[in-house]
């Protein structure tokens, strides 16, 4: 059965291999990306005219619009794929004064699928991708307070993603699904390539267990579940992600910047 799948970051990397490794078998891929060109390469690149979406996840009405787009255009979508992330950039705080890496990777996620939750059935999924870097959230940088190096807020936007993740499946036990995803680490992405100017594993890697996740029956009762594609299981994510006070520090912290 076809499905109707939003990846958000579709315009290169692991996001625009995903789409394509979708569409080839035959899937309604739904691209977004924050550039019209790279937005109208990535849909010559997959073929067949799919729809295209911009918006800048560093802000939020952007983020608001984009539901607002994608609603005003389907009743139904069977998966959404939080892919975009910010790992080394030049701007780091956006232009409500919040880190940017917990904005993209952490806050517009949020929002996204809280806006589009409505249209995805119970049988749906929303997959969010994690990473083995994942550490303590200091719910201080989450809100915008405590500057952090690049490395640091992209390991505590993973952790608080993931643990938003497994949250969002408690909260919902009759579904979607929810599911955190480690694609694996240094992909040949160009975030790797100019983070650490390494060329990096072979991005397929990533595409394939992006793919698994979003349409095979291995992960179809893996709600709140984190795959650690590293090691090609479930897994624990970070011991802090088990830890009721710090999680709940967390919850609060999103709900309070993302509304209820």
């Amino acid at each position: 059965m076809t499905k109707t799948i939003l990846i958000t970051g579709a315009t290169d990397g692991i996001g625009l291999l995903t789409a394509k490794t979708l569409a080839a078998d035959s899937h309604t891929v739904l691209l977004h990306g924050r550039s019209d060109d790279k937005l109208a390469s990535a849909a010559r690149d997959l073929g067949g005219s799919p729809e295209t979406y911009r918006a800048d996840l560093s802000r939020l009405e952007e983020v608001d619009a984009l539901v607002t787009s994608i609603r005003s255009r389907h009743d139904r979508l069977d998966v959404l794929l939080n892919n975009a992330g910010v790992l080394k950039t030049a701007e780091t705080r956006t232009v409500d004064g919040l880190d940017v890496r917990f904005m993209v990777n952490t806050l517009a996620p949020c929002v996204l699928t809280r806006g589009l939750l409505p249209i995805i059935p119970k049988d749906g999924r929303v997959i969010s991708l994690s990473s083995a870097a994942q550490a303590p959230v200091d719910v201080g940088a989450l809100r915008g307070t405590v500057a952090l190096d690049y490395s640091a807020a992209y390991a505590q936007s993973k952790l608080a993603l993931t643990i938003w993740s497994q949250e969002l499946a408690a909260e919902h036990p009759e579904g979607p699904v929810f599911v955190a995803v480690n694609p694996g680490s240094l992909l040949a992405s160009k975030m790797v390539r100019d983070s650490y100017g390494i060329a990096g594993n072979d991005l397929q890697i990533g595409a394939d267990i992006l793919r698994r996740a979003a349409v095979s029956d291995e992960f179809a009762t893996a709600s709140g579940q984190y795959f650690d594609n590293d090691n090609g299981r479930f897994a624990r994510p970070h011991k802090a992600a088990a830890e009721r006070e710090h999680v709940t520090q967390v919850m609060a912290a999103i709900r309070e910047l993302t509304g209820p």
